[in-house]
């Protein structure tokens, strides 16, 4: 490695707070570590040798000590967010020294650096619980799932959640046309087309446009757009560290682009028309789906009238074997509402927006009575279903890496929402 001096290194004055703190003396070691901080987008600040600044120990999001210098640490006092870098974790002096300044990991590198610059960003970032993610897929084509898509988010947007509506059908027409916001300023997937690894969460929601009080990621009507599978992943990745709530349009076909969407959601909503024929399309779009989400449950449309072929929703729920979700109603003038503009959901007394408040009710209680600390652990889904899916990516927040091991070991076990509802 090519030696750098200490003048030519990217760090902070201890004055300019905002990334992480590192603590040591061995060169090769902090080079290293700049490198990391680099790729994190953080700019750190150095204390080597002794903690010159007893303030930045209390306020960095995030320490990072090597083991050189970790016995000058014994009387420091406890804080969380230390990470210990050491020269080989299977020695159990490291574990031992990190025992002393109360460290959450130890790390070795160049094992651990995938997840030491995840770390890094979160703690930049200022990451919280991931974002509860919502997939809505149609039972057959014109089932209406943009529109649902839509609503959930028009309607989570109006009780003041952070919320991010993704637009993954690419033959779905574009949700900026459904929210009348085609015209606005902002970035589309053909932007993203390129992403890989991670992508910053504040600066995704920040390219988007912004309508009815959302972000919406749609696509370009000028560009026929392929989404790499590394692109989701990093784009969907982001959107859930951004907290709050994110609502996916998918398209029934799923391919790779889709299956690693549909690794990222908590819930998925299957809307099924009340008709026989509808159910029959349903069960085929439903068996692709449940290869990588597991957590899908139905949502029963009904018609513009109630008549002798409508089948009720339980009927459908158990001719699909999933969990019913609810049903909702027919709303008259929905169709007219759409082609002046009214975004889906904006009544708040029809009975789309009565469905969607219902929705995000059940979910919120469901966040709150487990507690927001089992969503905030890594892997999509985590305090609303059972154990994470088979083959899902990872991209919620950093879990155990090659070459790192955590001090004291993370609990699991999450409940599964049963009958349609989270109770």
């Amino acid at each position: 490695m090519a030696a750098t001096t200490r003048s030519e290194r990217p760090v902070r004055s201890g004055d300019n707070r905002g990334g992480p703190l590192i603590i040591t003396e061995d060169e090769r070691l902090l080079d290293d570590l700049l490198r990391l901080c680099a790729a994190a987008g953080a700019l750190p600040e150095v204390a080597p040798g002794l903690l010159a600044h007893t303030g930045a120990w209390r306020t960095a999001p995030l320490v990072i000590v090597g083991d050189d210098c970790a016995h000058r640490l014994d009387g420091a006092s406890r804080r969380p967010g230390v990470i210990l870098i050491g020269p080989d974790t299977d020695d159990r002096e490291p574990w031992r020294r990190a025992v002393a300044i109360g460290a959450e990991r130890v790390l070795a590198l160049p094992d651990g650096e995938h997840w030491l610059v995840d770390r890094i960003a979160d703690a930049v970032e200022g990451v919280g619980p991931p974002a509860l993610t919502i997939g809505v897929i149609g039972g057959r084509g014109g089932a209406g799932a943009s529109t649902l898509a839509g609503a959930l988010a028009v309607t989570a947007a109006r009780t003041d959640r952070r919320t991010l509506l993704v637009d993954a059908d690419p033959l779905g027409g574009g949700l900026d046309v459904l929210l009348g916001g085609e015209k606005e300023k902002g970035l589309r997937w053909p932007a993203f087309t390129e992403s890989r690894g991670r992508v910053a969460c504040a600066a995704l929601e920040e390219s988007l446009p912004r309508l009815h009080s959302l972000r919406v990621l749609s696509w370009d009507r000028d560009s026929d757009v392929i989404i790499p599978p590394p692109a989701m992943r990093a784009v969907m990745a982001a959107a859930r560290r951004r907290g709050g709530v994110v609502v996916v349009d998918l398209p029934r076909r799923v391919d790779e682009a889709t299956a690693e969407a549909l690794a990222q959601m908590d819930v998925g909503l299957l809307l099924v028309p009340t008709e026989l024929r509808a159910v029959a399309a349903a069960q085929r779009a439903a068996v692709g789906v449940q290869r990588v989400l597991t957590d899908l449950r139905v949502v029963a449309r009904a018609g513009p009238e109630r008549h002798g072929h409508a089948l009720p929703p339980a009927d459908i729920a158990r001719l699909m074997d999933l969990p019913l979700a609810g049903e909702l109603p027919w709303e008259t003038g929905l169709s007219t509402d759409l082609s002046r503009g009214v975004p889906p959901g904006a009544r708040v007394r029809g009975p789309l927006a009565r469905f969607c408040t219902g929705f995000w009710a059940r979910a919120g209680a469901a966040a709150e009575g487990r507690g927001e600390g089992e969503r905030a652990g890594p892997g999509p889904g985590a305090g609303l279903r059972g154990p994470a899916r088979p083959g899902a990516s990872a991209g919620a927040g950093p879990g155990p890496a090659a070459g790192e091991g955590s001090v004291a070991g993370t609990a699991g076990g999450r409940a599964e929402g049963r009958d349609g509802g989270w109770t």
